[in-house]
């Protein structure tokens, strides 16, 4: 058993989607997310930059003393994921692994379409995980760096982003995918006009909730878990960014008004 808290990292605000999922599932565990906002986005950033930033936000959980890192971010788990775990002692989960097997699992056509950053498009991660969960089967992708914009300013709902959802899902829409992975930890707040675009019969994978499910076997196989029912259970959130305004989507996302979220600043970070 173990209380220390679990250490959570994100380019921006789309990881508190898996922070929410694993908070439900596990709710005796304590956290630490960091979302770096003043960065953001990553998918638009050189493999070299990614790298580095998140190993800074690392060193910054480690410095917490977490039990496990959860790359809560497609990018960072497509170009860091196979080097953290080669670095570091503690157990190293991303966020791809879950979304492609369940893709794989639950795609009847074989034909599964992933919305992601350019970076995690142009890596192919997702290509070659879902590739090893079945084969024979055809993936079509597509970089929305737009929707990590919308999320990131606040303006992830109301008529101009449904517009703009619908706008970049037209070419997709033609596509005979039965299967879409939000393959961005910030897309699912935009899930609902994404589903609308692309019909009910198509199914919405959400690789960061399915990502609380690898967490919690993990803890268990490692023996990490926290003792059931052990007092106040603690959750702090950090930004990079403004403290404001992660606070105020994080409040609506968590459905919890009563969020700190602390800024650090990138200096903090060195």
């Amino acid at each position: 058993m173990s209380n220390r808290p679990i250490g959570l990292l994100d380019s921006g605000i789309g990881g508190l989607t898996v922070l929410k999922a694993v908070k439900h599932l596990l709710p005796d565990e304590s956290f630490i997310y960091i979302g770096d906002s003043a960065r953001n986005p990553y998918g638009n950033r050189t493999e070299k930059e990614i790298i580095k930033y998140t190993e800074e936000l690392v060193n910054f959980l480690l410095l917490h003393d977490v039990k496990m890192i959860v790359i809560a971010c497609n990018t960072a788990t497509a170009l860091t994921l196979t080097l953290l775990k080669e670095k570091l002692s503690i157990p190293v989960i991303g966020v791809i692994s879950a979304g492609s097997r369940e893709a794989a699992r639950l795609s009847e056509t074989g034909h599964i379409g992933v919305l992601a950053t350019q970076s995690t498009v142009d890596s192919q991660f997702y290509s070659e995980s879902i590739a090893r969960e079945r084969k024979a089967v055809e993936v079509t992708s597509l970089a929305c760096p737009e929707f990590v914009d919308l999320v990131e300013a606040n303006q992830h709902t109301g008529p101009d982003a449904e517009q703009v959802v619908a706008e970049k899902l037209a070419p997709l829409k033609i596509q005979t995918i039965d299967t879409l992975i939000l393959g961005c930890t910030h897309f699912p707040l935009l899930s609902d006009y994404i589903q609308k675009v692309m019909g009910e019969e198509v199914k919405l994978i959400d690789s960061g909730a399915l990502t609380a499910e690898s967490i919690r076997d993990v803890l268990k196989e490692e023996q990490l878990e926290a003792e059931a029912d052990h007092q106040s259970p603690m959750m702090k959130i950090f930004t990079t960014g403004d403290a404001e305004l992660f606070r105020v989507i994080a409040a609506e996302w968590m459905e919890n008004d009563s969020l700190e979220i602390a800024h650090i600043s990138l200096e903090g970070l060195i």
